[in-house]
């Protein structure tokens, strides 16, 4: 693990959190707040495991990002999307939801389980034989045929905006919103924890091309939480770019955090991120299956991508210091589930 201290930090240049997609989200059939586990010593851990029926939160974004696309253009009848298997599925699901075709374009190391799990949403799964950027590219392509939509969540496009003001839901569900009112009394009501009096001091959030990242750094700003950003090791494009001062494009040899294996950093969250962002951590695919295996002891079903920020806690207060309230983003349940029962046994 290595930490990185972000020099321009500068939470009060951060813009304001939009929370315009929680009432849409609140009106979803099936909706309901994730849970916040208390796993003591002074940190907790949001759930996205199970979001909409989806093992992962990556349906917040696409939901409402199709929801405001086809506000502006009803005439749409095609979806398309390029993913390294999360953000695809819920491409996917959103479609047929909707009443939409759907094309997903997949990196060829993307895994059989999660090429499956698209599919099996009703989605046409084109392989791309590069990285998930050549994916990006082709997918830009042919969303710009009359009557298909690219629902990215990376690039400087409508639709990549409108995913990350989709995920300001999840922060929004914590407890407080920026005006200090309680944002999803359902939660609570359903038992499914109550953030720590006086919020969280710092949060560890998983970064890929950093659109949550960029939703958790407005979230924090807004509420006085620190937001630091975790990696892999073999694709640290924040990290990079953080230091370089300006967006820069690393290699990718690959990783079994797949959600987080990304070369660049999109052009709607680095804005945010740039002065959003406490630092990084980056960590490595070991570190990730031994988190994955002490979540697992905790009764926690949690994937390598999720796993990343419970990997990270020896670093954060190695350092960054000691912190009393700490949250951690788990983003993502299970998604390749033979791998997952030979991580954790």
């Amino acid at each position: 693990m290595r930490a990185f201290s972000n020099p321009a930090y500068a939470p009060a240049a951060v813009p304001a959190p939009v929370d315009d997609a929680l009432a849409f989200h609140r009106g979803l059939e099936g909706y309901a707040p994730t849970p916040l586990h208390d796993l003591g010593e002074g940190v907790w851990l949001k759930d996205e495991s199970d979001r909409l029926g989806l093992p992962a939160f990556k349906v917040l974004g696409a939901s409402w990002a199709v929801e405001r696309a086809l506000r502006e253009d009803p005439s749409v009848h095609t979806l398309v999307a390029a993913s390294a298997g999360n953000h695809g599925r819920a491409v996917a699901h959103v479609a047929a939801r909707r009443g939409l075709r759907c094309r997903v374009y997949l990196p060829a190391r993307a895994v059989p389980a999660r090429r499956e799990a698209i599919a099996g949403e009703g989605a046409e799964v084109v392989i791309v034989e590069g990285t998930y950027e050549d994916a990006v590219a082709r997918a830009a392509a042919d969303g710009r045929e009359p009557g298909r939509l690219e629902l990215a969540d990376v690039g400087a496009s409508g639709p990549a905006r409108w995913v990350i003001d989709g995920y300001a839901t999840l922060f929004s569900e914590l407890g407080e919103d920026p005006a200090g009112g309680l944002a999803s009394p359902g939660a609570l009501a359903q038992g499914l924890g109550r953030p720590p009096q006086g919020g969280f001091d710092v949060a560890l959030v998983p970064v890929g091309v950093g659109s949550l990242g960029a939703a958790a750094a407005r979230w924090g700003a807004a509420v006085g939480t620190q937001v630091i950003a975790v990696e892999p090791d073999v694709a640290a494009c924040l990290t990079a770019s953080l230091a370089a001062g300006e967006p820069t494009v690393i290699e990718t040899p690959g990783t079994a955090m797949a959600g987080l294996d990304c070369a660049a950093v999109s052009a709607a969250a680095w804005p945010t991120l740039l002065p959003g962002i406490r630092g990084t951590i980056t960590v490595d695919d070991a570190e990730v299956r031994a988190a994955m295996r002490a979540l697992a002891a905790r009764g926690l079903a949690i994937g390598d991508s999720g796993a990343a920020t419970y990997a990270a806690l020896p670093c954060l207060r190695e350092a960054f210091g000691e912190f009393a309230r700490i949250l951690l983003i788990a983003t993502e349940g299970p998604t390749d589930p033979d791998a997952y029962r030979e991580t954790v046994g």
